[in-house]
Parts: structure tokens; C-alpha cells; sequence
């Protein structure tokens, strides 16, 4: 265990308050917040899987989903207990909705995080798996660390925090895939247990400081794949800009949701919608008529092949289309 960032002690039977996410917990003595990994021990607030982990992996970075951020190189993935969502379809609900102490973890320092993503040629570390921001204290030494190592950060989060941590931990990190679950706030408080301003918020600060960007939204038929909804989630992201990539991701039933699986129509045909508007719109969760190839947005030239997981750059030259010249959203 180690103290936690960001809450405070409060007077009566002390109980504490966390800040790290939106949700601002109050805990009573013994008890956990939402999350299940921030506990009162004494009337201190402290986290408990803190260098603890049940996944330590080496994915390709497009299986996070990251199709524009060092494409075919693989990255050291961590993942742990827990999550401040309760999402009702979550396809990682075996850790992210068990308590601390139902799954196995190893210890896996800092150090031992720098050095094994040394050892694999990895680009850096991707936070991963569950929701990583919960795990704030390890995120942000690790990252501090990492970066000093030439090492790059990736996020892959729910985006659920306060502004004041993750404007904190931003400075570390390099990229982000973040789960757009629907732009609908009544998707949010049903299904997730979460609130769709504060997702987008963590969105636009993270666009604002320059950090490598990309979306994914789950498509769950009936709940948050009308044209209308993602005609709006479209428009929002290219307010922020067109080159966002944006992954619709096939839903499959999970955990608590019983729902049908995600026609193929549906998705191509929400991708459709968006490619209106974004340079980029990928398909996900997608095996029986794959589609994830990048091509130039402007002479629509093929970029990057992708047949699963395996990626071969077959147009790109310091990051920018061989055939015209255009200038490509794209870090290799």
C-alpha cells in the first residue's frame, strides 16, 4: 500500500474524501471508494494495488487501440485490479470489477516496469487493461520515470479524473486511447456509472496540451448507435480536429449485457456517418471482413497495411504520403 494523492481528512469518525476522480468518495474508516482500490486505513487514505498486477504484457500498440502512434512496434502493457465505472458490458470485468485480493497479482516496481520495457525493445509503457488513472500514485511515478528513459506513456482510460491530477500527470505522458462509451450523459449514468461531461473534458485538456489523441466508442446495438448520436459525436470531435482518429468498436456480449452481438451493417454504417467530417475512422473488435488499413486523406493512397495485428507502413515517409506529400497525423 501506499498513501494516496488528492483526498482529504474529514472531521467526524475519521472518514476522508478523495478527489482523484469526479466522483469524490467519502469513506468511512475500513471502507473503499467506488473504485475498490482507494482505502480509509486509520483515517488515511491509501492505495491498494500500488505496484500491484495481474497483467504484464507486450501488445502491439494497435491492440490498444493505437493506429497512429508508432505504428508496428510493440509497448509493455500493465493492468491491475479495478475501476471507478461499472459498466455493465465491460469485456475486462474479471479485474476491473473484482475487489483487491480476488485475483492474483505480482509486484512489479517502477524500476522492474523501465527495465523489462527495456529488455522487449519496447517504444514505453501502456497503462492498460483496467482503468488505469485509479492506480494515480504509480502512473505518475512511473511516468516521470519512464519519460527520463526516453521511454514513451500511454493511456488507455475510461478519462474519468479531476482536472488537477490529470493536469498533474499529463506532462509525462505521450498518448491516449479514450473510451467514448457514448455521447449520451442518461448511457453514462445507467449503463457505466459515470458522467459523459467529465469524459470530454479529459478529452479536450489532453487536445490542448498536445498529447497523441484517439477515440474509441463501443457500438452497442439499440443504446448509443442511432445516426443521430453519432452524427454528434462525430461533430464534437472535429471540433477538436478532423485528424483524430475515431475506432467504432464491435460490442460482443459480456459480463451483465445480454444484447446481440454488433451487426457488421451497423458498424460500417456509422462509420460512414463519420467519415463525413474525420480523416480517420477505423472498425474494430472486426475479424470477418477487416478494414483498418490507413490511407492519405488526400490521394487516398494506402498508408499502412494492418491484417490483424500484424502492420506493414508501405506509404509513409517521415510522416507524410510518398504518392502527394500530405502531411500525415502520424508518429513513427
Amino acid at each position: 500500500m501506499k498513501e494516496a494523492l488528492y483526498y482529504l481528512p474529514l472531521e467526524k469518525n475519521k472518514r476522508v474524501q478523495c478527489f482523484l476522480c469526479p466522483h469524490q468518495c467519502i469513506i468511512g474508516e475500513g471502507r473503499t471508494g467506488i473504485c475498490r482500490v482507494r482505502k480509509n486505513v486509520g483515517g488515511k487514505l491509501f492505495a491498494l494495488v500500488y505496484d500491484q498486477f495481474t497483467s504484464v504484457n507486450m501488445d502491439p500498440i494497435e491492440k490498444k487501440p493505437l493506429y497512429h502512434f508508432y505504428p508496428g512496434r510493440e509497448i509493455l502493457s500493465l493492468g491491475t485490479v479495478g475501476c471507478n465505472f461499472k459498466c455493465q458490458g465491460c469485456q475486462n470485468y474479471e479485474i476491473s470489477q473484482a475487489e483487491v485480493g480476488e485475483v492474483p497479482t505480482r509486484t512489479l516496481t517502477s524500476d522492474d516496469a523501465i527495465r523489462l520495457a527495456k529488455e522487449h525493445n519496447s517504444i514505453g509503457i501502456a497503462y492498460t487493461y483496467n482503468e488505469p488513472l485509479i492506480n494515480f500514485e504509480y502512473l505518475l511515478e512511473t511516468a516521470h520515470q519512464a519519460q527520463q528513459d526516453d521511454l514513451k506513456n500511454v493511456l488507455v482510460t475510461n478519462g474519468f479524473i479531476n482536472e488537477e491530477p490529470l493536469v498533474n500527470l499529463l506532462s509525462d505522458i505521450d498518448a491516449a486511447n479514450v473510451d467514448v462509451k457514448s455521447f449520451r450523459n442518461d448511457f453514462y449514468k445507467e449503463y457505466c456509472g459515470g458522467n459523459l461531461g467529465d469524459v470530454l473534458r479529459t478529452v479536450e485538456i489532453m487536445v490542448r496540451q498536445r498529447k497523441h489523441v484517439e477515440i474509441t466508442n463501443l457500438v452497442i446495438p439499440s443504446l448509443n448507435d442511432s445516426d443521430n448520436e453519432v452524427e454528434d459525436l462525430t461533430d464534437w470531435v472535429y471540433s477538436l480536429s478532423g485528424e483524430i482518429p475515431l475506432h467504432f468498436s464491435r460490442y460482443y456480449p459480456c459480463y451483465k449485457m445480454t444484447i446481440k452481438a454488433t451487426p457488421l451493417p451497423t458498424l460500417e454504417r456509422l462509420k460512414k456517418i463519420a467519415q463525413k467530417k474525420l480523416k480517420y475512422v477505423y472498425l474494430g473488435n472486426v475479424w470477418e471482413k477487416p478494414e483498418s488499413n490507413t490511407y492519405c486523406p488526400n490521394c487516398k493512397e494506402t498508408l499502412i497495411e494492418r491484417h490483424g495485428y500484424h502492420t506493414r507502413i508501405v506509404g509513409l515517409e517521415k510522416e507524410t504520403c510518398r504518392k502527394c506529400g500530405e502531411k500525415i497525423n502520424i508518429k513513427i
